[in-house]
């Protein structure tokens, strides 16, 4: 049997993994010059493997149809990804948030894995080929036709299976365009609204994030909160940036998922309904900070109140402390009061901004959206609407928090569709 699969991502080489262990002659399409392009920039281009969480645990993990995946993450699952790597001589390790990486913090060593199975299962790759057309006669994937982008001449591959791995629509640079969901949906599929996830978040007081770009905070709470009912939408701990048009990071990434599905969400940021709160001290209680804070004071005694938080804070982080405490900077520490103290400690506790938006979809880590879950079967990733048609990766609409779990889903949904049927 010839399978093609379109897509030369974590998906569409795990899908061309999976059919060619059955002996079948695979052919990998890939638009760009390079398999795996994403891949090299996941994790700050050290790749975030998967998660050691138990894979039932995986789906907790996953706000996008998360129920949809069972099958496949039955039939692959973290330690078969692990046990891959480790076949090619790549070691992981574990690390905070029970996250994999390879040990060498490298991504490109997880790509060369993956490279050399393919090689090693006879799997032939054809890169710069632009898929233009999946042709179907009776319901039934009879031929695909691509363009090699270096002749520009027109090719055609007669097959009867074809796996759709395109990815969305976040780092197009990459390859990924969003091509994909037109293919599907000339062939009758229905794409739900692409959204951004995992996405930057920006901020109405940009004077704040403007003079706070480039700041790393790390071991910090964050909550966001829904004014409007009171309703906490999503916490945290972990690490953030500040950048010219907001914030970023693992725990913002997260944040974003979560606020993605807060209903009239575009009218509750519209009216600066959705606060993000930063506790600078998550570690301290109000008391045990108030007794740092008059510690620090005491030990500053004879300096202005701008000189004396440089053992609590980032030094960048100082003077936008000091402006939104009201406090007078030129006040001698030892005549601050306590109910400026008060203040001080409800604002490193308490630090809000004001969500007003997202940054574009080109900016997400992975894209909300894709090809409807109810037109696929989840033991197969075959669709309902076009035998021979299969799916895989973020091309579907299933999205995950950070952690290693888009990842998975990438090569539990790859393999699931490359296994053969029957």
């Amino acid at each position: 049997m010839k399978v093609v699969v379109v897509g030369g991502g974590p998906a569409g080489m795990l899908a061309a993994i999976s059919a060619a262990k059955y002996k079948d002659e695979v052919i990998l399409l890939e638009k760009m010059n390079a398999c795996g392009k994403k891949l090299l920039i996941t994790g700050k281009g050290r790749c975030n493997i998967t998660s050691s969480l138990k894979m039932a645990d995986f789906i907790q993990n996953i706000p996008g149809n998360g129920k949809f995946l069972y099958s496949a993450f039955n039939n692959f699952t973290n330690e078969d990804i692990i046990d891959l790597l480790k076949k090619h001589g790549v070691e992981v390790k574990k690390e905070r948030g029970n996250r994999i990486f390879p040990l060498s913090d490298n991504s490109k060593d997880v790509l060369e894995a993956l490279i050399k199975e393919l090689i090693f299962l006879k799997v032939k790759i054809i890169l710069n080929s632009q898929v233009i057309e999946l042709c179907q006669k009776n319901n039934k994937i009879t031929k695909v036709v691509y363009k090699d982008l270096i002749t520009n001449k027109h090719e055609e591959i007669h097959t009867q299976k074809v796996i759709l791995a395109t990815g969305g629509m976040s780092y197009p640079t990459t390859g990924s365009t969003g091509e994909g969901y037109k293919i599907a949906q000339d062939l009758g599929h229905k794409i739900v609204k692409v959204e951004p996830s995992l996405v930057p978040l920006l901020i109405k007081e940009d004077n704040i994030c403007k003079n706070l770009q480039g700041l790393s905070l790390r071991n910090i709470k964050i909550k966001v909160i829904n004014i409007q009912n009171q309703k906490t939408i999503y916490e945290d701990f972990g690490e953030m940036l500040f950048t010219h048009f907001g914030v970023s990071g693992p725990v913002i990434l997260s944040a974003s998922a979560h606020i993605r599905r807060e209903k009239n969400l575009d009218t509750l940021l519209k009216e600066n309904k959705i606060l993000l709160q930063i506790d600078l001290k998550p570690a301290l209680t109000e008391e045990k900070l108030h007794n740092r804070i008059i510690k620090d004071f005491e030990k500053f005694k004879n300096k202005k109140f701008k000189n004396s938080l440089d053992e609590l804070l980032p030094k960048k982080m100082i003077p936008v402390i000091i402006e939104n405490s009201k406090i007078d900077e030129e006040k001698a520490v030892n005549e601050i009061k306590r109910v400026e103290r008060i203040k001080l400690i409800d604002m490193l506790k308490k630090f809000t901004l004001t969500i007003n938006g997202f940054r574009n979809i080109k900016e997400a880590i992975i894209t909300a959206g894709g090809i409807s879950v109810s037109e696929i079967k989840p033991n197969t990733m075959e669709s309902k609407i076009i035998k021979g048609l299969y799916f895989a990766g973020e091309i579907i609409d299933v999205d995950a928090y950070t952690g290693g779990f888009n990842l998975q889903i990438a090569y539990s949904t790859g393999y699931t569709a490359g296994k053969r049927q029957g």
